[in-house]
């Protein structure tokens, strides 16, 4: 995979899908993908991206990137899973993110085609959103289990990964070893490399395999003590048997017995309980029937002295019942109106506490960018702080049947009759004069940042051409120098051959 020196990647290659997998995720929803992009903000700001990779990524690149943002978010996503891997510089990377996403054995990637991994952002932006979304959570469970956050969870499940734990830290440590290895070493030289690796793995094992050894001991001297039980109490079997028969059979008989005993008091009890109950409630009637009378007697005669007949007195209980029946159908569509009202109310107050909130967001965005308070650096003497111009009171309490002290203490309610307007909630005009300021000032922020971007190409091409011209000079340099060397080295020569020959006097 394009690894320095001859050395393979960490992972293996996986086997060939038998067909194209769907992605269930809802890749298109547009919450889903502020959901995902939110969490690998959080996860590259937390990793140091841009410390690492020393570039920092365009603004949209949330739902527009560029092809470099993709091409970095990739590499670095995929050094956290493995950091021994270089990525071959020049080579197109297209063709390395399909082998990489085979070796990751990525569910998915036969639905990315090498076409629009040159060109990943539009519509085919989800899809690679997704898949480095995947490769965060991936890297983040290989953090996980290095640091042997399931090691608890495995051993509670009745799977013991201490051996798994100590392969596993031989196998990193041992290829960290081997990849500082050069092409030309033997196999002996990996061997004596790697034997403290293998010799460090063995005390661990010793050391995890002590306490099953202790255990061993301990269950090992148990079980020769109870066998010494058994073979003593083996010599005195047979009357110990006898006379466990004859336990037996006496507690079953005093068992016997007290469910018998049992079941007379219980029967006895619920005896006595029907008896008094029946003795009160004939008590009860008698009462009650003396009552009857008494009131018989006592309504003949008031029927008697006012005139009035069976008819009338039927004709008056019909008319109470209805207008009974009236009363709890008024009841209950009281009660339903209060539920009503309950619940709009407490759905108001929900909205009302999410607008103060958004506020409160706001004017905390406000103070950051300098818009707020009106002495900002880019207020330019505007005033842009929002206030919730509501009453400050408990909620409710007017519309709950609980007697008010003052009308001004019900949030909710402008006066005692009406509400609150949505344009006298806030204290400014929103889609007005804020909104269009506040386009201004990104337009203007927008062309300040787009003359400083102009600065900043200008002097690193004023940069690569004062390098190219101080390397052409160092060129010079040594060309001169070598032509300096040259006739050093020619004087040499011809003084010791001058010196050689003979004087001749003329």
């Amino acid at each position: 995979m394009g690894q320095p020196g001859g050395h393979q990647s960490f992972f293996n290659a996986a086997p060939p899908a038998a067909g194209i997998q769907k992605d269930p995720r809802p890749l298109r929803n547009g919450n889903y993908q502020g959901q995902m992009a939110q969490e690998l903000s959080e996860y590259l700001a937390h990793g140091n991206f841009d410390m690492e990779m020393k570039y920092n990524l365009s603004q949209n690149w949330m739902k527009s990137p560029t092809q470099k943002d993709f091409v970095n978010l990739f590499q670095w996503l995929y050094h956290r899973i493995d950091p021994s891997y270089r990525f071959i510089v020049g080579k197109n990377l297209d063709t390395e993110v399909v082998a990489i996403l085979q070796q990751l054995r990525y569910p998915f990637r036969s639905s990315i085609t090498k076409s629009q991994i040159t060109a990943v952002g539009g519509q085919n932006w989800s899809i690679f959103l997704g898949m480095l979304h995947w490769m965060m959570q991936l890297a983040k469970m290989m953090d996980q289990y290095g640091q042997g956050n399931f090691d608890e969870a495995s051993t509670d499940a009745g799977f013991d990964v201490a051996g798994d734990r100590i392969i596993f830290n031989f196998l990193t440590d041992a290829y960290q070893e081997w990849l500082t290895m050069g092409d030309d070493e033997d196999d002996d030289k990996a061997d004596e490399m790697l034997k403290p690796h293998v010799d460090a793995m063995a005390v661990k094992f010793d050391q995890a395999n002590e306490k099953y050894l202790e255990q061993l001991r301990i269950l090992e001297a148990e079980r020769k003590t109870l066998q010494d039980q058994i073979d003593d109490l083996s010599k005195s079997g047979p009357r110990l048997a006898k006379l466990g028969d004859e336990v037996k059979v006496l507690e079953e008989d005093r068992g016997k017995f007290d469910e018998y005993n049992a079941n007379l008091e219980a029967k006895l009890e619920r005896s006595e309980k029907r008896t008094r109950l029946f003795e009160e409630e004939l008590v009860k009637i008698e009462a009650e029937s003396q009552q009857a009378d008494q009131e018989k007697c006592e309504l003949q005669a008031a029927v008697d002295r006012q005139g009035i007949t069976i008819q009338d007195i039927d004709r008056m209980v019909s008319e109470r019942e209805r207008l009974q029946r009236g009363i709890e159908a008024a009841l209950e569509r009281l009660e339903d109106s209060k539920q009503s009202t309950a619940e709009k109310e407490t759905d108001t107050m929900h909205r009302l506490e999410n607008l103060e909130r958004i506020v409160q967001e706001y004017n905390s965005l406000g103070y950051k960018v300098g818009l707020i308070p009106s002495t900002a650096q880019n207020a330019k003497g505007q005033d842009y702080e929002l206030s919730v111009l509501v009453n400050k009171g408990p909620n409710f309490r007017s519309s709950r049947g609980i007697k008010a002290e003052s009308l001004e203490s019900d949030r909710l309610l402008l006066d005692g009759s009406s509400g609150y307007q949505p344009q006298h909630l806030l204290n400014l005009d929103i889609k007005g004069s804020i909104k269009n300021s506040i386009l201004a000032l990104r337009r203007e922020i927008s062309e300040r940042r787009n003359a400083a971007a102009e600065t900043d190409m200008n002097n690193k091409d004023m940069l690569d051409k004062i390098k190219e011209a101080i390397e052409d000079k160092q060129q010079d340099v040594e060309t001169l120098g070598h032509r300096v060397r040259a006739a050093e080295e020619d004087y040499e020569k011809t003084r010791e051959v001058r010196s050689e020959e003979p004087f001749v006097d003329v």
